[in-house]
């Protein structure tokens, strides 16, 4: 039961050796979303056997922590797990009708998977060092990705991209290295253990600063983000869709895991930090979105926006603001890629992705309308949809901890975010289409099996808004283990494992 801990990086990568080794586009087609599939129903499995049995830890080769490498899956990693699979199976979806036949399928699924295997190394992984490995894998997969299809606009996007994400992983390197000549460990459970009883702890600040940096970068949040409305909407719009939905939330999930497990020295400074970064990111965001008229560049910012508020939760630091912010983090995950699959839909059907260009796709098409309206109102924060809840509880948590003006920043940048979606919604859908080259092509319609990857999460977001208490015990829970994480701890370091 333990050793299916491992399972999450074994599987893309048999599934990236089958490629490499049989390098056909026929049989990518059917290893892309079976491989996707089969890691919705592993996550799945995760989160029960986590649900039944608490913190997970997987010694790998039979060396004991704190020696070997250690893979841990607690609530929080299990639901990142099971959003990113359902997202990696939407997307591989999705990528059978909208990848240009100039991209290979077998290459795009190669990297793919390994960024697969990055995404849920970086989730797993009870070792510091080893989370540098599993963001590097993800980095290099990324850059080829983003480059696929070798124009001038995205090979400009991935220089960008790579260069200021190669300074991140500089940055992070040098954390690691200080973190280990302070401590002579790198295992997660280990430093929290050391870092809890050591007086001196407040010297890690250094070290701290230095992956405060890193992962900035990598959650783009202000004034690291530059980086992300630079590129993101330069590759193909299902690499976009899919960078979207995970590769900042990563950075996310390591400001909480590093911030609530050994970074708990020197609270007030490290909290009021993170409360100002998040009411800059969300501000400078939400205003850079309203802006725009190019639907991947108003989505792009839409990203750092949303950023802010999973900060946020984590700067409030109580267990209702921590079970804020994964709710927050798995709402925005599905819908942002959402908004991402329909603006390529629009893109299809069009030929453009400037609202200024198109209009009249209510009537064109219902079914795509409804299909953004959706992710949009989730975005928004509209009940009875996942996004309500999510804000629901991270206003509810800065208001009863007294945190009244990150409170008021996430309300008015939830207004910022409602104007962009109507934006978009006015333009797109209820102007007529203007009078332009893009009128005199005929509306391109889609088949069912082009919306189907936007069905799956449109419906994920409204269940997670009707099923909200069931999300919200599991993040609650979440929010517990991360608060207090003496049981992570003491699963890791004495092997007290189901």
């Amino acid at each position: 039961m333990i050793a299916f801990v491992a399972l999450p990086i074994l599987i893309p990568f048999v599934l990236i050796i089958t490629l490499l080794i049989i390098r056909s586009d026929k049989l990518a087609r059917w290893v892309g979303p079976l491989g996707a599939g089969l890691l919705i129903l592993l996550s799945v499995y995760l989160l029960v056997l986590v649900r039944e049995h608490g913190v997970i830890a997987l010694q790998m080769g039979g060396w004991e922590a704190p020696f070997g490498i250690t893979l841990v899956v607690d609530y929080l990693s299990a639901l990142m797990l099971v959003v990113s699979a359902i997202i990696i199976f939407s997307i591989a979806v999705y990528a059978l009708r909208f990848l240009p036949e100039t991209i290979k399928l077998n290459r795009f699924f190669i990297f793919f998977f390994g960024l697969t295997m990055g995404l849920n190394g970086a989730f797993v992984t009870g070792d510091v060092f080893n989370l540098f490995v599993w963001f590097e894998v993800m980095l290099m997969s990324s850059f080829v990705l983003i480059t696929l299809g070798r124009t001038k606009n995205q090979l400009e996007g991935g220089i960008k991209y790579m260069a200021l994400n190669l300074v991140g992983s500089m940055f992070f390197l040098a954390g690691v290295g200080l973190l280990y000549g302070k401590t002579g460990t790198l295992n997660m459970a280990h430093l929290a253990e050391i870092l809890k009883n050591d007086d001196q702890a407040i010297l890690m600040n250094t070290s701290a600063v230095l992956f405060f940096v890193a992962f900035g970068i990598k959650a783009a949040v202000f004034p690291l983000y530059f980086w992300l409305p630079a590129s993101y909407h330069t590759p193909n719009i299902t690499i976009s869709s899919l960078f979207a939905g995970l590769l900042t939330k990563v950075g996310v999930y390591t400001f909480i895991r590093f911030f609530t497990l050994f970074f708990v020295h020197d609270p007030q400074f490290w909290h009021q930090l993170l409360l100002v970064i998040a009411g800059l990111t969300m501000v400078a965001g939400g205003m850079a979105a309203a802006a725009h008229y190019e639907t991947r560049r108003i989505l792009s910012y839409h990203i750092i926006s949303q950023i802010g508020y999973m900060i946020m939760g984590l700067g409030i630091f109580t267990p209702l603001a921590i079970a804020g912010a994964v709710f927050f983090t798995i709402h925005n995950m599905v819908a942002k890629t959402n908004t991402f699959l329909v603006s390529g839909m629009i893109n299809k059907a069009r030929g453009t992705y400037e609202l200024k260009d198109v209009g009249g796709l209510f009537n064109q098409s219902p079914l795509m309308a409804v299909l953004f309206v959706i992710p949009a109102f989730a975005l928004a924060g509209a009940p009875p949809i996942s996004g309500f809840f999510a804000k629901f509880i991270l206003i509810k948590a800065g208001i009863e901890n007294g945190n009244y003006g990150i409170t008021a920043v996430a309300v008015l940048t939830g207004m910022l975010t409602l104007y962009s979606m109507i934006k978009i919604w006015n333009e797109a859908f209820l102007k007529k289409q203007p009078e332009n080259e893009y009128a005199k092509t005929p509306f391109k319609k889609l088949q069912f099996a082009e919306y189907f990857p936007s069905v799956l999460l449109g419906a994920v977001s409204i269940l997670m808004g009707i099923f909200a208490f069931y999300v919200f015990d599991f993040t609650m829970e979440a929010g517990a283990q991360l608060t207090n994480p003496e049981l992570y701890i003491e699963t890791v370091l004495k092997r007290v494992n189901p």
